[in-house]
């Protein structure tokens, strides 16, 4: 049985955890969502292809999808600490896990705007670029964008529990400090339940 101490303490890592999560969320979408349509618009085959553009997005998206999540928060302190003021706690893990989050997020877009039919982005060649990408393709794509929302909200929090074991905070932090190193079994097996 748990105490009131360490039911306190879940509750409190369990927001903290959720704060993460959701903040670096929309940061990170503020970011992937242009680049992912700007893939797409910039693609060869595209709508406005521009080859130069184009590859230096892909490039960019591609190197950091490939940074494995500890590592890139790793590179990240200095930014975090510039930021923030801080290199540990949840403020500061929101920089690394928006960094993590964004070039997935960018691959989660391009994918889903991909999958519109050709034939209605042909029907609507008369309108303009920007009438096409949101009332054509982000229109067609709604549902599949949701869908990569949903997946990427479940990965962000993945990357959170990562976190805690540089001093992220949240669930990570309490299932690696009170789960793992002191070895009680029943914290560690609570923060997977939460």
């Amino acid at each position: 049985m748990l105490s009131s101490k360490e039911i306190s303490m879940l509750i409190e890592a369990t927001g903290t955890s959720v704060y993460m999560t959701l903040a670096s969320t929309l940061m990170a979408y503020v970011i992937g969502l242009p680049i992912g349509i700007l893939l797409v618009v910039c693609a060869p085959g595209g709508l406005k292809p521009k080859a130069v553009l184009y590859k230096i997005l892909d490039f960019i998206v591609n190197i950091t999808r490939s940074i494995p999540f500890l590592i890139l928060m790793l590179l990240a302190t200095p930014l975090a600490r510039l930021v923030t003021g801080k290199s540990y706690g949840a403020n500061a893990t929101i920089i690394s896990l928006t960094l993590a989050a964004a070039p997935f997020i960018a691959r989660l877009v391009e994918s889903s705007l991909l999958e519109v039919d050709k034939g209605v982005i042909e029907a609507a060649q008369s309108a303009s670029i920007w009438q096409i990408v949101f009332k054509v393709l982000i229109g067609e794509a709604r549902v599949s964008l949701i869908v990569g929302s949903t997946i990427a909200l479940g990965t962000v929090l993945g990357y959170t529990a990562m976190s805690g074991a540089i001093g992220g905070g949240g669930l990570g932090d309490v299932a690696i400090r009170y789960g793992y190193s002191r070895w009680d079994t029943k914290i560690l097996l609570a923060t997977v339940v939460l």
